[in-house]
């Protein structure tokens, strides 16, 4: 298991910075989105936004919180849920694990979603990890917009990230 090091101001400073492209207009970013071949969505911002479209992507990773306020999904469409536990300002083996499950079940086309308790913020990190390179991977910046950005652009800054976290066994 991962923690953040809530002493490492340079690391906190970049996780806040976007790791793509800032969309601060979701609309503008539906091009994209639809040309990609895989997709990954953290946040329930935006999963919603993408449902709101009827785009779903392959995987949509949410913790039922929006900028820590609850948040109900009114319908989630995907027949298949896991579940994760990650609590704040972690990454789990639990959050990992649960990544790669998704990962490998979800070649057929169809939408998993990871239900994480706790918190799935810095589930963008292992995203960029382990998935496949040509992979778009999806998140909210708060307050202002959406983030889109290749895999295969990010693997070395999210490597560098996670190193500066604190292991415990």
């Amino acid at each position: 298991m991962l923690q953040l090091d809530a002493e490492n101001k340079d690391l906190i400073a970049e996780l806040k910075k976007p790791f793509g492209k800032l969309y601060p207009n979701f609309e503008d970013a539906i091009d994209v989105i639809k040309s990609s071949e895989f997709l990954i969505s953290v946040g329930d911002a935006t999963f919603d936004n993408l449902t709101k479209y009827e785009l779903y992507p392959n995987i949509g990773i949410i913790d039922n919180l929006i900028q820590r306020k609850n948040h109900a999904h009114d319908v989630i469409r995907a027949n298949h849920i896991l579940k994760a536990n990650n609590p704040a300002g972690y990454i789990t083996d639990d959050l990992w694990e649960t990544i790669g499950q998704a990962l490998e079940l979800s070649n057929n086309g169809e939408c998993y979603v990871i239900e994480v308790a706790g918190e799935e913020d810095l589930a963008v990190l292992p995203c960029i990890l382990m998935a496949n390179p040509e992979t778009t991977i999806l998140y909210g910046q708060p307050n202002e917009g959406l983030v889109v950005l290749k895999a295969r652009d990010l693997i070395n800054k999210a490597q560098k990230l996670i190193d500066g976290f604190i292991e415990i066994n």
